[in-house]
């Protein structure tokens, strides 16, 4: 099946901002710091969404925007550390979260196109023109005001239907915590009804040992050679921003049953999981734009929840993830069985056990260090973020909105036919490389 670029025509969907505001929350929060864990530490992005909804009549869009004002409001006291701003604490060399509740960003738009103009197939298609919809950043604000850790966007469109965008610093919390949130918000937004789920927020659970006891090399990390300790920064897990090219690469179900069926027929894998092939396809993908005599690597993000002992609450609203690399030649990778690569990642999965945690988190509080591989592959596969219901319904669409990370990959259902979407920016000669080797692919199976 072929790539598909941004719709060009959507690059621009007409958006005009009404207003520009902060949300407090409705009451009195304690005045503290928070503690951010060695991963929480090194996740200072932002990470952009955007969630659609059909017209209602009972809930135009003037009425959504009150409604979410004042869920917001409400769920900032349980979520005290969104209303906060990031501080360095200088005696121990490390971020914290100062809960000063100095709000988080509230923006009200309206945009001149209707849904129909973009159109159910295009919808699904996450476009240039969804940055629009959620701002990560108030211009309303003084230069010397910090800037929110999250913003919230409204947008109106011409035939009654609306996006929520939310624009959050990564800090906050991981995908699955995102997803605790958005219940709560939801939640919110009808009148007189409790939190859906009580957030965790107690980061500490994921401080380091003391002393702290690495017993595996944690290659995932690229080390710096930077002081540890008092008067020291973490490093920044981001990268510069740069001219790319952005395409969705779908994957029908029946393609991804195709290849379940002839992985089967070859390898030892008893359960093939579908992000596993997605992901082998991607690096495979990625590998043919390298050296074919260099070694690359293929970073898995896996949530550890289930992995400690005893094992994270579901309602852990931070950072409960660690990257994972697996290996392989470029060689390797372009002319070797596909199920080779599908059973490194499987394989190499089940390395991430409760003393693997431990270990990397307790390399990072010995080391300064990011991620580090050739590309990331992020899973949305199970955050149904699609299933949240609101007030005024559940989303009819969610998606992340493009950004200038070239460095990862995220993964997500297709809201057309329930198959695999993946979500890819690249510099152009190597998004044309990964374009001709996917379609290749098809070609020959």
């Amino acid at each position: 099946m072929a790539a598909l670029s941004p719709v060009p025509s959507m690059e621009d969907l007409k958006v005009m901002f009404q207003e520009s505001s902060l949300i407090f929350p409705y009451k009195e929060t304690p005045k503290k710091s928070i503690f951010l864990s060695n991963m929480d530490q090194i996740l200072n992005y932002d990470i952009p969404t955007a969630h659609f909804f059909g017209p209602n009549p009972d809930f135009p869009p003037e009425t959504v925007a009150e409604r979410l004002r004042t869920a917001l409001e409400k769920v900032l006291v349980p979520y005290d550390f969104m209303a906060g701003r990031l501080k360095q604490n200088r005696e121990l060399g490390r971020l914290e979260i100062n809960c000063n509740a100095a709000g988080a960003g509230f923006v009200v738009a309206k945009s001149d196109v209707s849904l129909d103009e973009i159109g159910n197939e295009n919808l699904v298609c996450p476009n240039l023109g969804y940055r629009q919809l959620a701002v990560q950043r108030l211009d309303s604000l003084p230069p010397e005001v910090d800037q929110p850790l999250c913003v919230f966007q409204v947008t109106s469109f011409k035939c009654g239907g609306f996006a929520i965008g939310m624009s959050t610093n990564h800090i906050l919390f991981d995908g699955l915590g995102a997803k605790v949130f958005l219940l709560n918000l939801a939640s919110q937004s009808f009148e007189n009804k409790p939190l859906a789920i009580i957030p965790y927020n107690d980061r500490r659970i994921l401080a380091a040992r003391s002393p702290p006891q690495v017993s595996f090399p944690h290659p995932e990390f690229l080390k710096f050679d930077l002081p540890v300790g008092p008067g020291s920064t973490p490093p920044k897990f981001d990268c510069i921003i740069e001219e790319l090219d952005f395409k969705i690469f779908k994957l029908t179900t029946t393609q991804i049953s195709h290849l379940k069926d002839n992985i089967t027929k070859t390898s030892k894998i008893h359960r093939i999981s579908t992000f596993a092939v997605v992901a082998a396809l991607i690096w495979r993908c990625k590998a043919f734009s390298d050296d074919k005599n260099r070694v690359s690597t293929l970073l898995n993000v896996i949530d550890i929840r289930p992995r400690v002992n005893p094992q994270l609450p579901s309602s852990y609203s931070a950072n409960a993830v660690l990257p994972l690399g697996v290996s392989e030649t470029c060689e390797e990778i372009q002319n070797g069985a596909f199920s080779k690569l599908v059973e490194i990642i499987t394989e190499g999965a089940k390395e991430m056990t409760h003393e693997y945690v431990k270990s990397a988190f307790d390399w990072l509080e010995l080391n300064r260090g990011i991620p580090h591989g050739d590309y990331m592959v992020s899973s949305w596969l199970r955050l149904g973020f699609d299933e949240v219901e609101y007030a005024w319904g559940k989303p009819m669409y969610s998606c992340p909105v493009v950004n200038h990370r070239k460095d990862i990959c995220w993964v997500f259902r297709d809201a057309v036919d329930g198959g695999v979407s993946a979500m890819v920016a690249l510099p152009s000669q190597e998004m044309n490389i990964f374009e001709a080797v996917f379609h290749d692919f098809f070609a020959s199976i």
